[in-house]
C-alpha cells in the first residue's frame, strides 16, 4: 500500500536529536546510561504519541495520517535503540561475516500502517546462524522495546530459517510479504528479499490465494458473517481492514505489486475502485485510531459505548430523525459495504486471470444450460454482457439480469456486476414505473427459490436502492441499539430469505405452524412485499410503522399489487409489532386480550400473514432471539384468535385445550392417574393455558413430592431457553414476588421471564427464568445452590434485602451507552379484570424487583407479570387489582401509582426492603 507522507516529522520525533543526546549520556555514565536511556526514549515515545493523538483530533478524518505517524515514529524509536545497543552495549572492533544482522518491520508495521497501540512486529534476520553476540544484541534490543511498554512479536532467523520457515507456515510468509526494511546491515535484508520471492513466492500464488481466502471466511465466521453487525470489529470484522489487507497480500504475491495503486495496472480494480478502497482504508484507519486513542488499549471492536465517542470525534451530528451515531454507523457500513463490493469484484478479476484452460479459480454453480437469456450470454457458466453498453440500450436490464440470475440458478459475471453498479444510475422514474421492469423485481423477490441471495447481490450493485429508492435510505442504516443485530437492509433481505425457507419447509422443524400457514396462504405476494417494507421507514421522523404504511400505500400499485393488496400491505407494515407485543406483554389467558386483538385483526387471512411475519421479523433481528418459548406464544395467541375469528367466540375450545394439554402432561409425568387428577384440580385453566408442557411436568412432580411444606424452591438448567428454570412453591402472601425477585438478585440473576399463578388452595406457584449478567444459565451446583438458599433466605426474612441490594452492582457496562427513559403505561381497558401496567425502562439488575416492591407497597395485589426483553430496553407488564381484588380506578390513585413506577425505574439504587 502506498506509504503516506508524515508531515514536520521532527515534532513528532526529532532522531538525530535523541541520538546525540543518548551519545552523550553513554559516554558519560558508560555502562550505567541504560536506564537513563530508557528513560529518555519513553518520554520520546509518549510525546510523539501525544502528538499524533492532537494531529488526529485536529484532523479526525486522517486515517491514514494517524497510521503513517505511528509508524514513523516507531521506526526512529527502533533505529534509536539499535545504534545505542551495537555502539554502547555491545560494541565490536573488527565485525566478523556472523557480527551482523537487519531489522525489518513485518505484518502492518511492515506496511507502514500503525494505530495507536498496534502490535511492532519485527524479524531479526542475520546471515548464517546466530552467534553469542547477535544472539545478545538482539535481546538486548528487545529488552529495550519491552521497557518501552511495547507489544512486540518478533523472530529471530538466519536467511536460511527465514526460507525453510516461510514455505511450511502461511502466517510466516504473510507477515514476510509486507517486510520493509528499518536498520541494520542493508545488504542482509537485500538478499533475504530476493531469495523469499524467488524460492518461496514464485509457483505457489494459487495455493496462497486458497489459503487466504479460507482463513479469510473462517475469520468472518468467528466475528458474525456478516459486515453489518452493529458492533462490529473495524480491523478483523467483514468488510473491515484485514479484507483490504487480504486483497493487497493476494494482489501482491501474484503480480508483485509494491503498492495498492499497482493493483489497476495489474487489472485486478479500475481507478475508481482503487479511489474507493484508499476512502475506505482512510476512513477505517481513522476509527481504529480513535478507537485506539479513546480506551488507551488495543481495542478494534466498535462497541456501543465506544460508538457515540468515535461519532463524536469525527464530527458527525445529529439530523431529524438520525441521531449523530446512527449517521456514523451507518458512514461506517457503507465503506464496508464497498470493501465488501470491492473483494467481490477482486476475487472475480482474480478468477478471471486464473481460468488459463477453462480452469477457474472459484468453483460454478451452474447446473444446466439455460436456453433463453434475453440477449445476455454465458462466460464459463456465468450470466456476462454481450457488450460494455447493453444496459445503457435497455436499462431494464438491470433487473432483468438479477432475475434471470435468480431463474436459471446462475451467477453473475463480475463484469456485469461492475458495470451495473456503474450504471446503476440509469435507474431513472421511468424505468421504476415500468410495467415489465417491475414484474422482473416481483419476480426476484417472491422468488421461491433463494431470494434472499439475489436480493443480495441487487444491494450490492447499488440497484436495489435506486429502484426502491426508500429502501436506498435504509441501505447500510443501523439501529442504535443492543437487540438489533443487523442493519435495516440487511435485517429485511433476510427476513425474505427465511420466508423462502420456511415456504420450501427447510425451516418446517423451527417453525411448523408458520410452514403450515404459509401452505395455505392466498395472499403470497402480500407477505413478501409487506415483509421487504415493514422496516421502511426506520430513520426517519415519526413512527416507522405509520410512515411505512404510507410508502406502502404509494409503491404497492407501482409494483403491480391490486389495490385490496396494496391496502393489506399497509395494514401489515402498519401494526407488523402487533401481535409480538400482544403474545410478549399480555396475558393470553384473558378473554379481553384476545378479543381486542382479533377486533383489531379482523380476518383470518390477516391473522395468518402476521404471524408468518411476525415470526420471520424476529428471527431476522440475529441470533439468540427466537426460542421455543416464543413460539408457542405466538402459537397460542394465533390459535385463539383464529378460533374467535372463525367461530365467533373464543370460549369455544377454552377447556378442549386444557384437556387436551392434561392428556399430553399425563403420559409425561409419571404420576398416578389418581394423584395427578388431585394435583390437576389445583390449577386453573389459565395455568394450563400459559405453561408449556414440558414446565408443567416439572410443577407436577414438585407438588406430588413436596405437597405438604410451606416452602419449595427448586432451580435447573432450561435448555430450550439456555436459561435456568427456578420454580416457587409457598404460601400466597402480599410481597412474595417482590421477595423472590430480590433473592434471585442478591444470587447474581436477571430475571427474563415470570410467570405466576396461584393454586386453588392458595398456594402461589411461580416459574421464573434466570440467568447471570452475561446471558448465561447458572448450571454448576454451587450456583443453583446460591441461587435456591437465596430465595429461601429473601422469604423467610433472614436477609435484609436492602443493604444487600445496594452493595450490588445495579448497571451492566454495556447498557450505560444508552439513555432510555423511562414510561409508564396504565390501561384499564386492557382486561376485564385487571388493571394493566406496562413499564418500558433501560434493562438492568433488580429492575423486576423494585417495580414489584413498588407494586406492593402501593397495597396492589400482582395476578401475574410478562417479562420481555429487548436489548437494553425492559419492558415488564403487571395485571393487578386492589386488595379486594378490584380494578384500581381511581384517577389519584392511579397517579401516584405512575409516579413510584417511574421513581423505581428510574433510579440507580435498589429501594426493596427486607420488611
Amino acid at each position: 500500500m502506498p506509504v503516506t507522507t508524515v508531515a514536520n516529522q521532527r515534532a513528532i520525533i526529532d532522531r538525530r536529536a535523541l541520538d546525540a543526546r543518548i551519545c552523550a549520556l553513554a559516554e558519560e555514565r558508560g555502562d550505567k546510561a541504560r536506564m537513563d536511556v530508557v528513560g529518555l526514549l519513553r518520554d520520546a515515545l509518549a510525546d510523539g504519541r501525544a502528538e499524533i493523538a492532537s494531529r488526529l483530533v485536529a484532523n479526525p478524518a486522517g486515517g491514514h495520517e494517524c497510521a503513517a505517524a505511528q509508524s514513523f515514529l516507531i521506526d526512529q524509536i527502533v533505529r534509536l535503540i539499535h545504534d545505542y545497543v551495537v555502539r554502547y552495549q555491545y560494541p565490536v572492533a573488527n565485525q566478523s561475516m556472523g557480527e551482523h544482522f537487519c531489522i525489518a518491520a513485518v505484518g502492518g508495521y511492515g506496511r507502514g500502517e500503525m494505530a495507536p497501540h498496534s502490535d511492532v512486529d519485527i524479524a531479526f534476520l542475520t546471515p548464517m546462524k546466530k552467534n553469542s553476540w547477535t544472539e545478545q544484541a538482539i535481546e538486548a534490543v528487545l529488552y529495550i522495546l519491552w521497557d518501552l511498554g511495547l507489544k512486540v512479536g518478533h523472530s529471530s532467523r538466519s536467511i536460511d530459517e527465514m526460507v525453510r520457515q516461510a514455505k511450511g507456515d502461511l502466517t510466516i510468509r504473510t507477515a514476510l510479504l509486507e517486510g520493509r526494511y528499518v536498520w541494520g546491515d542493508q545488504d542482509i535484508y537485500r538478499e533475504a528479499s530476493v531469495r523469499f520471492w524467488k524460492e518461496v513466492v514464485t509457483g505457489t500464488a494459487r495455493d496462497f490465494v486458497s489459503q487466504k481466502l479460507e482463513e479469510r471466511d473462517a475469520r468472518h465466521k468467528k466475528m458474525g458473517d456478516s459486515r453489518y453487525v452493529v458492533e462490529p470489529n473495524v480491523k478483523d470484522g467483514k468488510g473491515g481492514l484485514r479484507d483490504l489487507h487480504t486483497l493487497y497480500w493476494i494482489g501482491k504475491y501474484i503480480h508483485q505489486v509494491r503498492s495498492a495503486a499497482e493493483l489497476v495496472d495489474a487489472g485486478l480494480l479500475t481507478m475508481t475502485e482503487f479511489r474507493g478502497f484508499r476512502r475506505s482504508a482512510n476512513f477505517l484507519w481513522a476509527v481504529r485510531c480513535h478507537l485506539h486513542d479513546i480506551t488507551g488499549r488495543a481495542e478494534d471492536r466498535l462497541t456501543f459505548d465506544l460508538q457515540r465517542e468515535v461519532a463524536a470525534r469525527m464530527r458527525f451530528a445529529d439530523r431529524p430523525g438520525k441521531s449523530a451515531v446512527e449517521r456514523f454507523m451507518q458512514y461506517f457500513f457503507l465503506n464496508a459495504k464497498r470493501v465488501g463490493d470491492l473483494t467481490g469484484v477482486f476475487l472475480a478479476q482474480l478468477d478471471d486471470q486464473f481460468a488459463a484452460r477453462d480452469r477457474r479459480f472459484i468453483p460454478a454453480i451452474l447446473r444446466r444450460r439455460p436456453r433463453k437469456l434475453s440477449g445476455f450470454i454465458l462466460d464459463r457458466g456465468r450470466l456476462a454482457l454481450p457488450r460494455p453498453d447493453f444496459y445503457r440500450e435497455d436499462p431494464v436490464r438491470l433487473i432483468e439480469i438479477f432475475q434471470l440470475a435468480d431463474k436459471h440458478k446462475v451467477e453473475i459475471h463480475p463484469s456485469a456486476m461492475r458495470q451495473a453498479s456503474m450504471d446503476a444510475g440509469l435507474i431513472d422514474k421511468h424505468v421504476r414505473a415500468d410495467p415489465r421492469a417491475n414484474a422482473l423485481f416481483m419476480d426476484v423477490l417472491c422468488s421461491p427459490r433463494d431470494p434472499e441471495l439475489v436480493l443480495r447481490w441487487m444491494n450490492e450493485a447499488m440497484v436495489f436502492g435506486r429502484f426502491v429508492p426508500d429502501f436506498g435510505r435504509v441501505v447500510a442504516q443501523m439501529q442504535f441499539d443492543m437487540y438489533h443485530h443487523y442493519t435495516v437492509d440487511e435485517h429485511s433481505i433476510r427476513a425474505i430469505g427465511l420466508l423462502a425457507r420456511i415456504e420450501s419447509g427447510e425451516l418446517k422443524d423451527d417453525h411448523p405452524l408458520a410452514y403450515d400457514v404459509m401452505q395455505k396462504l392466498i395472499s403470497r405476494r402480500v407477505l413478501f412485499v409487506a415483509t421487504l417494507l415493514h422496516d421502511i421507514a426506520k430513520g426517519r421522523r415519526g413512527d416507522h410503522s405509520v410512515l411505512g404504511a404510507d410508502v406502502a400505500m404509494k409503491l404497492c400499485p407501482r409494483l403491480g399489487l391490486t389495490e385490496a393488496e396494496t391496502e393489506q400491505v399497509a395494514w401489515l407494515v402498519r401494526y407488523h409489532l402487533l401481535m409480538s407485543a400482544t403474545a410478549f406483554k399480555r396475558d393470553l389467558t384473558d378473554y379481553k386480550t384476545i378479543a381486542d386483538f382479533a377486533a383489531m385483526v379482523q380476518s383470518p387471512e390477516r391473522l395468518k400473514l402476521l404471524l408468518v411475519l411476525t415470526v420471520v421479523d424476529i428471527r431476522a433481528v440475529g441470533p439468540g432471539i427466537w426460542n421455543s418459548w416464543k413460539r408457542q406464544l405466538l402459537g397460542n395467541l394465533f390459535e385463539s384468535t383464529e378460533e374467535l375469528l372463525r367461530l365467533g367466540h373464543k370460549q369455544h375450545g377454552r377447556r378442549e385445550r386444557v384437556l387436551a394439554k392434561q392428556d399430553a402432561v399425563r403420559s409425561m409425568a409419571g404420576i398416578d392417574e389418581g394423584r395427578f387428577t388431585q394435583i390437576a384440580r389445583k390449577l386453573d385453566d389459565a395455568y394450563w393455558i400459559a405453561e408449556p408442557e414440558d414446565i408443567i411436568v416439572q410443577n407436577m412432580r414438585l407438588i406430588d413430592e413436596h405437597d405438604t411444606e410451606p416452602l419449595t424452591v427448586t432451580a435447573e438448567f432450561y435448555p430450550a431457553r439456555g436459561a435456568t428454570l427456578v420454580t416457587v412453591s409457598a404460601a400466597d402472601h402480599p410481597g412474595l414476588f417482590y421477595r423472590i425477585a430480590g433473592g434471585i438478585h442478591l444470587a447474581g440473576g436477571n430475571i427474563i421471564d415470570a410467570r405466576i399463578h396461584t393454586r386453588r388452595d392458595g398456594m402461589a406457584l411461580d416459574n421464573f427464568l434466570v440467568q447471570d449478567p452475561l446471558g448465561r444459565p447458572f448450571m454448576e451446583e454451587s450456583q443453583i445452590t446460591r441461587l435456591k438458599n437465596a430465595i429461601a433466605d429473601a422469604l423467610a426474612n433472614r436477609v435484609a434485602l436492602t443493604p444487600r441490594l445496594i452493595a450490588r452492582p445495579t448497571a451492566r457496562p454495556r447498557t450505560e451507552a444508552f439513555n432510555i427513559a423511562p414510561v409508564v403505561l396504565v390501561d384499564n381497558k386492557a382486561s376485564n379484570r385487571f388493571t394493566v401496567i406496562e413499564v418500558n425502562a433501560l434493562d438492568r439488575p433488580a429492575l423486576l424487583n423494585r417495580l414489584a416492591f413498588a407494586l406492593f407497597d402501593l397495597k396492589c395485589i400482582v395476578h401475574s407479570a410478562h417479562v420481555a426483553t429487548y436489548g437494553e430496553r425492559a419492558v415488564d407488564t403487571f395485571y393487578v387489582t386492589d386488595l379486594l381484588g378490584d380494578k384500581i380506578d381511581s384517577k389519584s390513585r392511579l397517579k401516584t401509582l405512575e409516579k413510584r413506577l417511574l421513581a423505581a425505574a428510574s433510579e440507580q439504587v435498589p429501594q426493596a426492603v427486607a420488611a
